[in-house]
């Protein structure tokens, strides 16, 4: 997670919302630093932290239009845990970017978004 002067960006290289997010808290002077989740997957209980600061729960930041949410797992009714489980299983299932820092989270896929981290510095 995020110290006070950081913030942690969940980032795929190849989505152009990551890219325009990390340039915007770099163009801002805010330090990040990169979780390449595809790579490096986020353990259980930092998922769970994440989707507390996000006040969403774990379904909610799933890609329902990833071929393997589709194939899997669409229909189901799982409990968070298995979400999270699923989102271990098949990281790509995780919504992108998401920002960690100052004791809060955001799913910054839009322009409004990024402003109000920014301003939240």
């Amino acid at each position: 997670m995020a110290n006070k002067e950081t913030y942690v960006i969940y980032y795929n290289a190849k989505c152009g919302k990551c890219r325009t997010a990390k340039s915007a808290l770099e163009t801002a002077h805010l330090g990040c630093e990169i979780t390449e989740y595809l790579k490096e997957v986020p353990d259980k209980n930092t998922l769970k932290k994440v989707f507390t600061l996000l006040r969403k729960k774990p379904l909610e930041v799933i890609r329902k239009k990833e071929d393997i949410f589709k194939d899997k797992y669409a229909g189901k009714i799982l409990s968070d845990d298995q979400w999270i489980d699923a989102i271990i299983e098949h990281p790509i299932l995780l919504e992108r970017p998401i920002i960690v820092g100052h004791n809060k989270a955001w799913v910054a896929r839009d322009p409004e978004t990024l402003q109000a981290i920014i301003e939240d510095k």
